[in-house]
């Protein structure tokens, strides 16, 4: 299978690749795609090294998938272009998320959507993508009504420039900035552009896109989005109210039987999910699993997630994966994939 991966030389798109490799994707040919400044750099894949092309170049070597990881304006200026010679199209970006003509995919929470007409197909924000598959099985039980969710997002999430900042900091080196203040011992509560209402657009890419991918536009949501000086991973304080009442040891049994998450819940041995214990890992781990007091049906969790594998990478492989074994994506099944 002619794989490419556009933003090939970027943090996520390195990641993919590695992703791609660890999982056995069947790669038959890769197509690494960056910019025009990066064209003939060596990408070093399977044993094997492959020279980065330009978008136009791929196009035209006909990938049979693209994950794109190049930011929004080239994604909604590229992809279709892709599309409209036979590639199916996942794309990490904002730019499709909620167009309401593109399906927005966690595959272990709504998969069973995608059909061989999806040809551009959208990988939902990294917050986004683990909060859903921990409220998944919960809203199937106990019917979620309201989601009040409290983010503390690696500088990862940025990119380079903020990984940079923030080593710069620690180390007394001045440098530039990703951020409009120190990241080091701080805490920034912005994330994204603000909007009209108060929210950032990183809160409400959260609300909106949860109700897209859980199928249920009556969940409500409220999102703080905030980053912090860590690395790994991304964390989040989520608060759920249900229309039904739970029982918390059927919460932790329906936790630890949904694909992709890991309970780490022992509290009386200080056990729960921390950035460090995710990084570098494709699950969604889940902990400090407890009931609201101040109200009914209602309960509190900690998530915590890999932003740049989970939160990206790996679920666009993940999307590709499950084109390949339903037969929605014809593939040369090469090795023991």
């Amino acid at each position: 299978m002619k794989v490419a991966v556009v933003g090939a030389t970027g943090l996520v798109g390195s990641v993919m690749l590695k992703v791609l490799a660890e999982r056995n994707f069947p790669v038959t040919e890769l197509i690494p795609v960056a910019s025009e400044k990066s064209k003939g750099k060596e990408i070093d894949f399977m044993g094997k090294k492959y020279k980065v092309v330009t978008v136009d170049e791929a196009i035209a070597l006909k990938p049979d998938v693209a994950l794109f990881s190049a930011g929004g304006s080239t994604s909604l200026e590229q992809a279709p272009k892709f599309a409209a010679a036979g590639t199916t199209v996942i794309d990490n970006s904002s730019a499709w998320r909620m167009d309401p003509a593109k399906k927005l995919v966690v595959p272990e929470v709504n998969a069973g959507v995608l059909t061989a007409d999806d040809k551009i197909i959208a990988n939902p924000n990294c917050s986004t993508i683990q909060m859903v598959v921990v409220l998944k099985p919960l809203h199937e039980k106990y019917k979620i009504k309201r989601v009040v969710v409290s983010t503390y997002q690696s500088v990862t999430g940025t990119g380079v420039k903020a990984v940079e900042q923030l080593m710069n900091e620690r180390s007394g080196i001045e440098g530039p900035m990703a951020y409009a203040y120190p990241i080091d011992l701080n805490v920034i509560p912005q994330i994204d552009v603000f909007t009209a209402n108060g929210y950032t657009k990183e809160e409400m890419k959260m609300i909106l896109e949860t109700r897209k991918i859980m199928g249920d536009d009556a969940i409500r949501v409220t999102a703080t989005t905030v980053r912090i000086p860590v690395m790994g991973g991304h964390s989040e304080s989520v608060n759920i109210e249900f229309e039904n009442d739970f029982d918390l040891a059927d919460v932790r049994s329906l936790l630890e039987k949904q694909d992709g998450v890991i309970v780490t819940d022992d509290p009386a041995n200080a056990k729960y999910p921390m950035p460090k214990d995710a990084h570098e890992k494709d699950e969604v781990f889940v902990g400090r699993i407890r009931r609201d007091e101040s109200q009914d049906n209602t309960l509190n969790l900690w998530i915590v997630a890999d932003n740049l594998r989970k939160g990206a990478a790996t679920n666009a492989v993940q999307i590709a994966e499950y084109l390949v074994k339903n037969g929605i994506l014809k593939a040369d099944l090469v090795g023991s994939y």
